[in-house]
């Protein structure tokens, strides 16, 4: 809103064809507003031949530098509907990014090609940064953006970043210097629009992950260092090398030690691979006795590059672990689960019987690869009844566990709707909606539904490897979700789940510890205490929710990270909320779980109650600090 006050201020009576003056302070206002979304435009419009960590830096160099020198500038935008909610000022350093990013790109004449030389600033020495790796989707995506020229790629950017239509993209890349804007537009369109993806971490210079760049050049001596350079000359031929491909270890790093330990877990011959029944006999259920499957388990060069690439990932690998998961080679030979192809990737999952690891390479063009991890010690169960294979187009698929009889799908915010059945073809289920990809907004929550011998279970993609389990009930007598009550109990809290995406989630219960009678009429208000629990250990989330009588929706009002609340070793919860009723009042609703005796009020509002209920007048925007106390005498703080 300041922004936009501002640019009426300074705006001109009639800003004709060249736009509305914006002057510095507008100018910078917008840039420390939109910074990240400026530098994130800057990266994908850059050269892909530069590398992930050039383009980082020099994003950030050219977004820095985007502020205009003078005390005005006129911005040179026709007159267009310019994003941002039409603030002026970020169209104006949009234009100048772009400008910059192009001439990088060696599209515009007469200017230099900037990017080719280092930034003066920012600089970073001894690391290579560079953003965190998504999956096989953003790796197809960005290979096929690479393709592209440059203004063809920024075609492609302002439509699915900015939400520009063509006519505002065409004036956009006339006035960065783009002769041909026709031309651009027709070259994105041979590229299908995947607008989620662009806003994926796999795209975002502002979320950075660090490597040293010579840490084996400082520790090693000078015929080692020689050595190293020689070893790379040689690689540097071979990628050369006309009609070249996948090499023996794919898009491994160079071999900088031999061991007999660690060479022969990269033997794809000496692949763990459980017997096809072992999981009948067997009484564990777990990753250890899926069989491996997939029609290339017996492609060794694919196995191989697997391995070659989990023990040493190379500059174009893309590396993701879910936190607390190392991303090390494997000690030993590691199991084979899957080896195949999905969608536009081939793809081996392997298990080291505390993480589970996934290979993505692409099936044509380009040599990177993404490697992801995540921790799977302990999984057993619904736990280890399956994991993601990919995601594509907004859906994902899964492998699941030789147990599993049935798959379906499940809309976890209608519960009464019935499951849509998936097609399973040597455990991998036909593609699902994923809501891990949903671009915006949440008018659905697709989940997966196994079933088995044991029963019926649900589980929900989170952008991980694993997918977390469903639950519902009072802490240490949670059920399965998949039944009546569960899914009534879920329904309204869905989407809060997207809250708990990338977190490293094993498991979320879902608690409805209070129902609520309100005051002047109001109904009956709704209390849900949900409890994200990690692989590992720690950063669990409790999050209590309220639902007004007949919302679609609740909405969350408080939340405790590392805390007790709400789980087995503290069944118990409190926590407040301002509501206005119908005439208009304000009040202050608490409630705690069935074993809270009492519930007082300090701060902003005080007051005290017996029982497990409180509802107060208020004020708009008081604060209240609360305390309860259990049946047992133990004293309680409100969740905040």
């Amino acid at each position: 809103m300041q922004s936009q006050d501002v640019a009426q201020r300074h705006a001109p009576a009639s800003s004709g064809a060249t736009g509305p003056v914006v002057d510095v302070e507008q100018a910078e206002a917008a840039l420390v507003e939109h910074y990240p979304r400026l530098v994130r435009l800057a990266y994908l419009v850059l050269p892909p031949g530069l590398g992930r960590g050039r383009r980082v830096l020099t994003a950030h160099a050219l977004a820095q530098r985007a502020l205009p020198r003078g005390r005005k500038q006129t911005s040179v935008i026709p007159a267009q509907s310019t994003g941002r909610e039409g603030d002026p000022g970020y169209a104006f350093v949009r234009l100048r990014v772009l400008r910059t990013a192009l001439g990088a790109s060696g599209t515009r004449k007469g200017r230099p090609r900037l990017a080719h030389r280092p930034p003066l600033l920012p600089q970073v020495w001894g690391l290579r940064l560079f953003p965190r790796s998504g999956g096989a989707d953003e790796l197809a995506l960005d290979q096929r953006l690479s393709a592209l020229s440059g203004p063809a790629r920024a075609a492609y950017v302002l439509r699915g970043l900015e939400k520009l239509p063509d006519a505002d993209v065409r004036r956009i890349l006339k006035s960065a210097g783009v002769q041909h804007p026709d031309s651009a537009l027709a070259e994105a369109n041979g590229v299908p629009a995947q607008d989620a993806l662009l806003s994926s971490p796999e795209f975002d210079p502002c979320s950075l992950q660090a490597r040293p760049t010579d840490l084996m050049r400082r520790r090693q001596h000078t015929k080692a260092v020689l050595a190293a350079a020689a070893a790379l000359a040689v690689c540097g031929a071979l990628v050369a090398m006309p009609g070249g491909g996948w090499g023996p270890d794919g898009a491994a790093a160079p071999v900088y030690a031999e061991n007999p330990a660690a060479e022969a877990a990269l033997d794809p011959g000496r692949l763990l691979r459980a017997a096809p029944t072992a999981w009948r006999s067997s009484d564990r259920t777990d990753f250890s006795v899926w069989p491996a499957r997939g029609p290339l388990t017996g492609d060794k060069a694919l196995l191989r590059r697997a391995l070659a690439v989990w023990a040493r990932p190379g500059e174009t690998v893309r590396v993701s672990a879910t936190p607390g998961t190392q991303t090390g080679g494997p000690a030993g030979p590691p199991q084979l689960l899957y080896a195949g192809v999905v969608d536009t990737a081939r793809v081996v999952m392997l298990y080291d019987g505390l993480r589970v690891a996934r290979y993505a390479e692409p099936t044509e063009g380009a040599t990177g690869a993404a490697l992801d991890f995540a921790r799977v010690d302990g999984a057993t169960g619904a736990e280890a009844s399956a994991l993601v294979l990919g995601r594509a187009d907004g859906n994902v698929r899964y492998l699941t566990a030789p147990w599993v009889k049935r798959a379906a799908e499940r809309d976890l915010m209608k519960p009464d709707a019935a499951a849509t059945p998936l097609t399973l073809t040597d455990g991998v289920t036909t593609p699902l909606a994923s809501p891990a990809l949903q671009p915006g907004g949440c008018t659905s929550w697709n989940v997966l539904q196994v079933t088995d011998a044991s029963g019926t279970r649900l589980a929900t993609d989170l952008g991980e490897l694993v997918p977390a389990h469903l639950t519902a009930g009072r802490p240490g007598a949670a059920t399965e979700a998949s039944g009546a009550d569960g899914l009534r109990a879920w329904a309204p809290f869905a989407c809060s789940l997207s809250t708990e995406r990338s977190a490293g989630v094993r498991s979320v219960n879902a608690w409805g510890f209070a129902n609520q009678t309100l005051p002047d009429a109001g109904g009956a208000g709704q209390w849900v205490c949900t409890r994200a629990e990690t692989w590992r250990g720690d950063g669990t989330i409790a999050l209590a929710q309220f639902r007004t009588p007949g919302g679609p929706v609740g909405a969350v009002v408080a939340k405790g990270t590392d805390v007790a609340d709400c789980g087995p070793r503290g069944p118990h919860v409190l926590a407040g909320v301002l509501w206005k009723s119908g005439t208009g009042a304000w009040y202050l609703l608490a409630a705690g779980g069935p074993d809270t005796a009492s519930i007082r009020a300090a701060g902003g509002v005080t007051a005290s109650g017996r029982g497990a209920l409180l509802a107060v007048r208020a004020t708009q925007g008081a604060r209240a600090d609360l305390k309860g106390t259990l049946a047992n005498g133990r004293q309680i703080t409100g969740l905040r």
